[in-house]
C-alpha cells in the first residue's frame, strides 16, 4: 500500500472482533519494531506481547482503555541502554519507544489489524502486574485486533489543520 494512503486511512479502532491475531502477523508487527530507527541504533526497546487470557486480565487492571482487545503490545525502554544527550542529560528512550510504537501501529494497519495507541495507563500497575525490572520504563500500549465490521473512525479523525498552522520555515 502507498504509505500516505495507509497513513491517511488508518484510524484508532476501539471495537474489535472476537478473533485472535495469527502469530505470523504478530511476528510481522514485531519485525516493524525491530527495524525502527533508534538513537545511535542502541535499540533500548523492551516489548511485551500481551495475548494470553491471564496476561489480558492483568492488562485490563492497568487501564480502562483496553477496549477488550484480543492483543496488546506494551512498549518500554531500558533506561540503561538509551542514548543520552550530553549537554542536558535528555535520554532518547521515550522518543525511541514512540518511533517503535508508530512502526508497529502502521504495520498492523497494513495487515488489516486495527489498533489504538494507549497512553492512559497506570505505570505502577503495569510494573506490578507484569513484574517489570526497575530500569524498564513503560511508554505506550497498543490495543490491537481485527476491527468489528461496523467500526468507524472517531468523527474528528479527518479534521486536519492546514500545514500553514503547523509548519514554519526559517526566514533568516
Amino acid at each position: 500500500m502507498d504509505f500516505l494512503k495507509l497513513a491517511e486511512e488508518r484510524f484508532s479502532v476501539r471495537s474489535f472482533a472476537d478473533k485472535e491475531i495469527e502469530q505470523e502477523k504478530i511476528d510481522a508487527i514485531l519485525r516493524a519494531a525491530q527495524v525502527a530507527p533508534t538513537a545511535c541504533n542502541l535499540q533500548p526497546q523492551k516489548i511485551l506481547v500481551i495475548n494470553s487470557k491471564e496476561a489480558l486480565e492483568k492488562y485490563r487492571k492497568c487501564t480502562v482503555c483496553h477496549f477488550n482487545a484480543p492483543l496488546a503490545i506494551l512498549t518500554c525502554y531500558d533506561k540503561s541502554l538509551c542514548w543520552t544527550r550530553e549537554y542536558d542529560g535528555k535520554k532518547s528512550g521515550d522518543i525511541d519507544a514512540a518511533i517503535i510504537t508508530t512502526h508497529m501501529m502502521l504495520e498492523a494497519a497494513n495487515l488489516g489489524i486495527g489498533s489504538t495507541w494507549v497512553m492512559h495507563f497506570i505505570p505502577e500497575a503495569i510494573r506490578d502486574e507484569f513484574q517489570l525490572p526497575d530500569n524498564y520504563e513503560p511508554v505506550s500500549l497498543l490495543a490491537m485486533g481485527y476491527p468489528k465490521e461496523d467500526v468507524k473512525p472517531y468523527p474528528g479523525h479527518s479534521s486536519i489543520k492546514p500545514l500553514s498552522d503547523t509548519v514554519f520555515y526559517n526566514k533568516y
